[in-house]
């Protein structure tokens, strides 16, 4: 998802570089905004290299859809609503170092737009606040939305059966797991392979991101020499921001820090304010399989106290799961994808959803090791099927959220459809009179 969203924005730069080959002239003004002739031909080619249908006429379609814009950002200038510096920045550093990584080099990024990286940066930072400012706005002009379950059962009993959307099977599991302990031995050999690591850096016969690159475990900022980019105090575990944010000299490495992923080493590359952009190396001690055995006998011993009714799977979590994001829950599984507690198979992680396929409502798997993907390392572990869900049309008994989502998605588009028109009543509003002849979504363009 990420790539597509990135690809799509560096194809919209580059069109936005052919379409500085159109003759430019304001088009159209709404409030005190002007939308260009260049931008609605950058829009244009865009979408038709995206393969994206417009329905209509394009010249017509996509200056309404602008216009549109404006209106939201004009009334956020009256409410005060802004967008967060920090996020936008944040944002914007991120996608710039995925430039970058993506097509080798600064000066290659700059090269590939034509442009020097100052002035793309000032460009995707006007892209990116207004988008949190529009989504900031609509969010606030939808707040009151809040339909009460008499309104949702309306709704639902309103809508013809072919209309309810189709739900794929889904499951409710509960986990426990824990981790195989790791010998002391194998903690020190970890260790002195990052001082070793250290002393090579210091001593100027290697270089840290070299290093990074061959070693490092953390597979992503391997990549890149072990580089994070901009980052926040916020968006660091706790034990990693304390050293990373007290680094001042860059060409000096930090202690090694242990952190829930691992032994860490650290070196600052630069900070602006309140973020920081630094280097690290990931190392994880390894767990032996003797370990991993005596690990899955335990999870043996306690799933036959389960199936024996000696204990029941929620107090064996409490007492034995070392999964900090279940142990509190009764061990339920929490898709982040939807904040809820359902998941469809292929949402769930491969070792999981293997274990559970066959398994019926209220039965506990047998012990097998997988990959804690938050972590990225092994961990063993049981499996509840709570609940299974098979494919089915949407109801109100198994899919209250799904219809209520549906209710708040159609109630706040008619908002929105019906502030629009009122907005454009009391909006300056001025079109070229060669762009007036359109058939518009909200007619009330022209006075």
């Amino acid at each position: 998802m990420i790539k597509k969203t990135v690809t799509a924005l560096l194809l919209a730069m580059s069109l936005g570089v052919q379409a500085q080959g159109v003759i430019d002239e304001v088009i159209w003004v709404v409030g005190d905004e002007a939308i260009l002739r260049s931008e609605v031909e950058e829009e244009r080619l865009r979408a038709q290299y995206e393969g994206q249908t417009i329905s209509g006429d394009p010249y017509c379609v996509i200056p309404e859809q602008l216009a549109v814009q404006k209106l939201f950002l004009h009334q956020a200038i009256i409410d005060s609503v802004e967008a967060n510096e920090s996020s936008v920045s944040h944002q914007v550093d991120m996608r710039l170092n995925y430039y970058i990584n993506q097509i080798g080099s600064k000066e290659k990024m700059e090269e590939y737009f034509r442009k020097p990286t100052t002035e793309i940066r000032e460009e995707m930072m006007t892209t990116v606040r207004n988008q949190m400012i529009i989504q900031q706005m609509q969010q606030k002009l939808t707040s009151d939305i809040k339909p009460t379950p008499a309104d949702i059962r309306r709704y639902y009993n309103s809508l013809p059966l072919d209309s309810l959307p189709m739900m794929p099977a889904q499951v409710e599991v509960q986990i426990l797991s824990f981790e195989p302990p790791v010998p002391v031995e194998e903690t020190e050999r970890i260790k002195q392979r990052l001082r070793e690591f250290t002393e090579r850096v210091q001593n100027g016969t290697a270089d840290f991101g070299m290093l990074a690159r061959l070693y490092s475990e953390d597979t992503e900022s391997a990549k890149r020499g072990g580089e994070l980019g901009f980052v926040g105090r916020g968006q660091l575990v706790t034990e990693f921001a304390d050293v990373a944010f007290n680094l001042n000299d860059p060409k000096r490495v930090s202690r090694i820090v242990q952190t829930e992923y691992g032994y860490h080493i650290i070196q600052l590359i630069e900070k602006k304010g309140e973020r920081i952009n630094c280097r690290h190396i990931l190392l994880r001690p390894r767990i032996s399989a003797t370990d991993k055995v005596n690990a899955i006998e335990r999870l043996d011993s306690i799933r036959q106290l389960i199936a024996s009714d000696s204990i029941q799977f929620e107090q064996a979590v409490i007492r034995y799961s070392q999964d900090k994001n279940t142990a509190m829950n009764a061990g339920l599984m929490i898709n982040p994808n939807t904040g809820g507690s359902k998941f469809e198979y292929q949402d769930l992680a491969p070792e999981i959803a293997k274990q559970i396929y066959s398994l019926n409502e209220g039965e506990v798997s047998q012990p097998f090791v997988m990959m804690d993907q938050t972590k990225n390392r092994e961990v063993c572990a049981i499996v509840r099927v709570k609940k299974k869900t098979d494919v089915h049309r949407a109801n109100l008994t198994d899919d209250f959220q799904t219809i209520k989502s549906m209710l708040e998605q159609k109630l706040s588009g008619e908002f929105i459809h019906n502030w629009i028109l009122k907005k454009q009543k009391t909006t300056y509003v001025q079109i070229s009179p060669e762009w007036q002849g359109c058939d518009f979504e909200y007619p009330g363009w022209i006075h």
